[in-house]
């Protein structure tokens, strides 16, 4: 088995993760229960520890069918519970009820004991919170985390679809309760979607936030599309956010294809080694929807970008601005 070539710390924290993180969000709908179980078992033989899901993910079946499914596997024993840094989040809408969704301490405190539930585990490695709640004010938010921490259930706070000013703010108030606070932030980017680099990435190195990459190639956009498309095998790709988008990054696209094609390499595998290769970056999200998918993605580790690579994806999928930081992205 290919492994990752090293574990690295979840942010600023002395808890050991793989370079992948394990997306759940396709089991259920999109991956049956076996293939899912057994998706779970490669992660592990390949060093991936540190699975993701939310407790509304397996929506296509109902709110909260992911975390069942993952809770089956961990009955199954073998010490898989054990094995595993658990992250889970809390935060969108798994009810019609209005305290069924946000960040209040009501709706965090009673998601967590229903998460706990479905996944057949006493804590969650990583809670996190799947989007900001405006209506909620820091204080209410810690004093619920705290609860669950001092109660043993949660052992570190995550943030989701965060922008880099709720990081800030986040840090300060924790720091002035004398919590630990955010731990990682999960943030969609990828050659196509370079926003974070603005922000986001800045203010979690400043924080010692981890950074966990959601959607790394796009909904598949970056997984050679237009050759799948030409081959009628595209599926993922042909669909969702990658369909949305796929006209306006055609031409780009075109020659990115060419260009990985030249290097000798997968389109798919060329896309996570740049998140890779890029700075504050800890561990890519990836989604496979079968095991031969997660063997693949490993080949990511083999691919090495150089310089001059990496200058040809950037003029490929421009930095915004000047590139780098806000605000030298924007002056000039």
């Amino acid at each position: 088995m290919t492994a990752p070539p090293f574990h690295t710390r979840l942010g600023r924290t002395a808890l050991k993760i793989g370079r992948f993180c394990l997306g759940t969000v396709n089991f259920g709908g999109r991956v049956d229960e076996a293939e899912g179980h057994a998706i779970m078992d490669r992660a592990l033989e390949h060093g991936i520890n540190l699975f993701d899901t939310a407790d509304m993910y397996g929506w296509r079946v109902h709110k909260g069918y992911t975390e069942e499914t993952i809770g089956r596997w961990f009955a199954g024993g073998n010490g898989r519970r054990d094995s595993v840094v658990l992250a889970t989040k809390v935060g969108n809408p798994v009810g019609d009820g209005p305290n069924d969704e946000g960040l209040s301490a009501h709706h965090i405190i009673a998601a967590c004991e229903a998460s706990l539930r479905r996944l057949r585990t006493d804590h969650i490695d990583l809670y996190q919170m799947h989007r900001m709640d405006e209506n909620a004010h820091w204080d209410e938010i810690w004093q619920a985390f705290e609860t669950l921490t001092t109660q043993g259930k949660v052992r570190y706070v995550g943030s989701s679809n965060f922008a880099g000013w709720h990081l800030a703010t986040a840090q300060q108030t924790a720091a002035r309760r004398g919590f630990l606070g955010i731990v990682s932030e999960q943030c969609v980017y990828n050659l196509v979607t370079r926003h974070p680099e603005l922000e986001v990435i800045p203010a979690a190195q400043a924080y010692g936030v981890a950074v966990l990459p959601w959607s790394p190639l796009h909904g598949g956009l970056l997984a050679g599309v237009l050759n799948k498309l030409r081959a009628g095998t595209a599926v993922k790709s042909a669909q969702g956010r990658a369909a949305e988008t796929l006209d306006r990054h055609r031409e780009a696209l075109q020659a990115y294809e060419k260009f990985c094609g030249e290097l000798g390499r997968d389109p798919a595998l060329v896309g996570l080694a740049w998140l890779l290769s890029r700075p504050g970056v800890t561990a890519p999200v990836i989604g496979p929807r079968t095991v031969g998918q997660l063997d693949a993605a490993m080949g990511a580790f083999d691919v090495e970008l150089s310089q001059g690579d990496l200058a040809v994806l950037d003029s490929l999928f421009p930095p915004i601005g000047n590139g780098g930081a806000a605000p030298d992205a924007w002056i000039t």
